[in-house]
């Protein structure tokens, strides 16, 4: 089962670096701190929109926003980020993706 997932994670596009990984009982997570958030953030989201609780377009460009600058900083080596701050950035980045998808289904929807 485990090794299913880890093979689903890496088709996923994650890196699954075990040093960017959370663990449990042993086990590292199949994706990233990073995709987990992401992926959490994108639940998330989907569950909010259901009960009709919408946020804005600028809202959303921040969270992704907030996610590529911990991702940037670290690219070029400015600063190191932890796997809870990847979690965090990640979380609000899939929140946001999810939420700029919400906003141009709706115009899209309003054209009609």
């Amino acid at each position: 089962m485990w090794l299913r997932l880890m093979r689903i994670g890496c088709q996923s596009g994650c890196h699954q670096r075990a040093d960017r990984s959370f663990a449990w009982q042993g086990y590292q997570f199949p994706l990233c701190a990073r995709c987990t958030g992401v992926l959490l953030g994108q639940i998330g989201m989907v569950i909010l929109l259901l009960m009709s609780v919408r946020i804005s377009l600028g809202a959303s460009l921040i969270g992704l926003g907030i996610m590529f600058i911990d991702w940037l900083l670290q690219r070029l080596e400015v600063m190191e980020s932890t796997n809870w701050r990847r979690l965090m950035t990640g979380t609000l980045g899939g929140c946001g993706l999810i939420g700029c998808y919400a906003w141009l289904f709706s115009c899209i929807r309003s054209l009609w």
